[in-house]
């Protein structure tokens, strides 16, 4: 294992404190995305990126986002590679990132035991309401914080949410799939 120079922890520090284009209250470093920086001599610095998905469209405009604060910072070649392995997961988002989503109005990724696959089920587009007592893990309203809540569509504004409604205060709102 490499130990990071004091460079690399300051420009680790720069490129992690930037905001996501798609949900500007996380940073990337919140997100989980950024994954390493490597400075190559004086003003060089090779940047590791995982997309929370292959194909993801914001990948671009944090690409460039953290080109221009790297540079701002005396770095005149920033280098931003997407690195697909490991993969990007939903825990890989840090506990601070998750009270930020559950304030914002998003009801974060639920958190996994070990590192199994997430089991995917294909049904109708809208389902039944998720009762506490008959989910052991339901996902819960980040307005009111009950457990009662439904799935109207399984993608919302981004791939990665889907769109849920609370059947206790009516409140729709987006929940961070569980990747």
């Amino acid at each position: 294992m490499v130990t990071a120079t004091a460079l690399e922890a300051e420009l680790l520090e720069l490129a992690g404190a930037v905001p996501d284009p798609e949900l500007p209250v996380l940073t990337l470093r919140e997100l989980g995305v950024l994954r390493a920086v490597h400075v190559q001599g004086t003003d060089t610095v090779d940047v590791d990126l995982t997309p929370t998905y292959t194909g993801c469209p914001a990948i671009e405009a944090m690409s460039l986002d953290i080109e221009r604060v790297l540079r701002s910072h005396g770095m005149r070649e920033v280098t931003v590679r997407t690195v697909l392995a490991p993969a990007w997961s939903t825990d890989d988002i840090t506990p601070e990132g998750r009270r930020k989503l559950r304030e914002f109005g998003i009801a974060p990724p639920r958190v996994r035991d070990g590192s199994d696959p997430v089991p995917l089920s294909l049904g109708p587009t809208r389902t039944i309401a998720t009762h506490a007592a008959a989910d052991p893990d339901p996902v819960h309203c980040p307005h009111c914080g009950s457990a009662d809540t439904e799935l109207l569509s399984r993608f919302s504004s981004t791939a990665c949410k889907a769109l849920r409604r609370c059947l206790a205060c009516r409140e729709p709102f987006d929940h961070f799939k569980e990747l």
